[in-house]
């Protein structure tokens, strides 16, 4: 096999439909747009949707509601989740992971009030509700926020925490991005290795087999039930 003689595989390739050439393709003289119309002339179009000049039906339709693209990087956690986290004294989204009480690909996380806080815990760079936030504080514990560029904790006030929340995205973002890629080539390693612990020769295979048809008792046939006798009306 040449370079120079290498062609598609017979049947691989058709040629394009003609239109407009004759009837005997069944597209001929009108070229399969029927006839006349703005659908039949050389350019016609008109959008999708398009009702020929009334209002369409997505705008007459009422808009109700909004739906954040976000609704899913940020992880619910709940109050008696934290009690799992025994032996951390500074709960933040990274320990949650490792704990596994939010997903790994979350990017933020935050505490509600559902269930019941047994013991002191310090929250950081966590998103706390107003009950929750209530809850901790009432438990002994405490909530931090981020720190900043220059290592002193956020100031207060609402630009200040949008600022180190985003701060703490961006952080996490780069700890889920690394931190996935490690667990998904650990999972690929492991399943890996099981497969090849797993996998036997074919001759140790059916040297199993045999063995244990051989060890096996021949299954005794089958009695014939006697044959019912009938009897005979005189």
């Amino acid at each position: 096999m040449q370079l120079n003689t290498i062609k598609p595989a017979a049947g691989a390739k058709h040629a394009k439909r003609r239109v407009g050439r004759g009837i005997g393709s069944g597209l001929g003289k009108t070229a399969g747009l029927g006839h006349k119309g703005q659908k039949a002339r050389a350019g016609g179009y008109h959008k999708v949707g398009f009702e020929g000049g009334q209002m369409p039906l997505q705008r007459r339709l009422p808009k109700r509601g909004f739906v954040s693209p976000l609704k899913h990087d940020t992880a619910p956690v709940r109050l008696s989740d934290l009690n799992k986290l025994a032996g951390e004294s500074i709960i933040n989204i990274l320990a949650l992971k490792a704990a596994g009480v939010i997903p790994i690909h979350a990017l933020s996380a935050k505490v509600i009030v559902s269930g019941e806080l047994k013991r002191k815990v310090v929250l950081q760079g966590l998103l706390v509700s107003k009950g929750a936030r209530a809850a901790v504080e009432a438990a002994g514990g405490s909530i931090k926020l981020p720190t900043g560029t220059e290592g002193a904790a956020a100031a207060d006030g609402k630009k200040a925490i949008r600022k180190a929340e985003a701060m703490m995205r961006a952080e996490t973002r780069a700890a889920t991005t690394a931190s996935t890629i490690a667990e998904e080539k650990t999972v690929a390693e492991t399943k890996a290795e099981n497969k090849t612990e797993t996998k036997k020769p074919r001759a140790q295979v059916k040297a199993e087999k045999a063995a244990i048809k051989t060890a096996s008792p021949t299954k005794s046939a089958k009695a014939k039930p006697a044959a019912k006798k009938v009897k005979k009306v005189k």
